[in-house]
């Protein structure tokens, strides 16, 4: 109290409102400490409530969930080291964090490589206070079925809330294509951001219906599923419709034990496919024309805009793809380095692609993150993180069919699901490094080790 009283008083005299929160950190760290599971549970709840808010015009940050990210990964980097025994052997040499080893150690190398070093170390930065929070922190929480369910209910929880809330807002417009980013906001940046989670969240409702066996709560479960399913359309958002496609194929895969097959088989058609648009600058005959790549506020024009090639964002989308593939031919091996494609790109765009919206205020990236790794982290980037991808997805399917216990079996099910959905919408965008997504990718990471290594000893 003594604490507090003080902040609020040098605040008041200073006008650095952020004074006060300083108690609380100290409470939440001291919780923390006592109770390692406290700040990641909470964490996982802040997850889809978190807004940004930019600091200067150069800094920017999401509140809670980077601040409680640093404080997470602090506190559990402190007590695995404060506890060696603290992860299993099995944990630590478990195949999954090898290659995930693997593409970090690769993206240090291209940070040294950087055409702009300073911008490339806060993303390693940032980059290791994620892995901290939702890879570190999860293997050492995620000991038990008990530990997997309180996390991931507070998560899809959470999830719900915004859900209800985006829903009402929403229905003041009628449920209008052009006021869904509007109530969305401040919890997601745009509707695509907030389709991305949300479509995440479905297979998770349904996992938890087959579990539950009280017909009770199986129906609030069942209407819970339907309101996420329904928000899904009404956001709008193509990307999380066709994952949402994939990730009910993904369920036949893996039961087929095809999955792995079928994404190899993808990334051949992807490669062939753009090596018959780079011949002989067969690319070139798609250009749209300027003065016709609007944007639409009518939702079925917006889809027919698409399909004619006319829609702005996907128009602008072949504008940054195009200048994205030219950029890799100038460094092949090691990238321009991470987080440097908005710098670097402009001067490889085609003029004959351009759109309206190609100054790029936003500072947006190429959207696609597998060309993204490319450019900004070379050939071997790109090859490491599908490796990993690959290595990711075959867990997922050996799990199930090797794992006995209900559960784990859903978890496994679940988690390769959620993971083509999530390969889906970074075909379409590049969501890996953003605190909604991509904190869901490093969770199925942690939560595939957790699911192998815990039931290790079933027989």
């Amino acid at each position: 109290m003594g604490l507090f009283i003080t902040a609020l008083a040098v605040a008041a005299g200073s006008e650095n409102y952020w004074l006060p929160g300083i108690p609380f950190a100290a409470l939440l760290l001291y919780a923390g400490w006592m109770n390692k599971s406290l700040v990641f549970y909470g964490l996982l709840f802040s997850l889809p409530l978190s807004f940004e808010y930019n600091l200067s015009s150069t800094l920017g940050t999401d509140i809670p969930d980077e601040l409680l990210m640093l404080l997470t990964s602090g506190l559990f980097l402190l007590y695995s080291l404060n506890n060696k025994s603290a992860l299993p052997k099995e944990i630590k040499q478990h195949p999954l964090l090898f290659f995930l080893f693997i593409l970090l150690a690769w993206m240090s190398v291209t940070i040294l490589f950087s055409t702009h070093p300073l911008v490339s170390v806060k993303y390693g930065l940032a980059k290791a206070w994620y892995l901290g929070a939702f890879v570190l922190a999860p293997l050492l929480v995620f000991t038990n079925k008990k530990a997997i369910l309180t996390g991931v209910k507070l998560l899809l929880y959470a999830m719900l809330l915004v859900t209800l809330v985006a829903g009402i807002r929403h229905s003041s417009t009628g449920y209008s294509f052009a006021g869904i980013n509007e109530a969305v906001s401040p919890f997601f940046r745009n509707h695509v951001n907030y389709s991305a989670m949300l479509v995440c969240m479905i297979p998770v409702w349904i996992a938890f219906y087959k579990l539950e066996k009280r017909p009770g709560r199986r129906k609030w479960i069942l209407l819970f599923l339907l309101v996420s399913t329904a928000a899904l359309f009404f956001s709008y958002a193509r990307g999380a419709w066709l994952a949402l496609l994939t990730g009910l194929a993904a369920y036949g895969l893996i039961y087929k034990r095809w999955l792995v097959t079928v994404f190899l088989v993808f990334i051949l058609l992807a490669v062939v496919a753009l090596c018959w648009l780079k011949n002989n600058d067969r690319y070139l005959r798609y250009a749209h024309k300027y003065q016709t790549t609007i944007f639409h506020k009518d939702f079925g024009e917006h889809l027919v805009a698409t399909y004619k090639l006319k829609d702005v964002s996907t128009a602008e989308r072949f504008y940054r793809w195009i200048a994205g593939v030219r950029m890799t031919s100038d460094k092949p091996l090691t990238g321009f380095g991470p987080n440097t494609f908005y710098e670097n790109y402009k001067p490889y765009g085609i003029p004959a692609f351009k759109t309206w919206v190609s100054d790029n205020k936003e500072h947006s990236t190429v959207h696609n993150y597998f060309l993204l790794t490319l450019i900004e982290q070379g050939y071997p980037g790109l090859f490491f993180f599908l490796l990993l991808l690959v290595a990711l997805l075959y867990y997922a399917q050996y799990l199930y069919h090797r794992i006995r216990d209900q559960f784990y079996r859903l978890l496994a099910l679940t988690t390769g699901v959620i993971l083509v959905m999530i390969i889906t919408v970074n075909c379409l965008s590049d969501l890996v490094e953003t605190d909604k997504v991509g904190s869901l990718f490093f969770l199925c990471l942690a939560l595939l080790i957790r699911a192998d290594i815990n039931t290790r000893q079933e027989k």
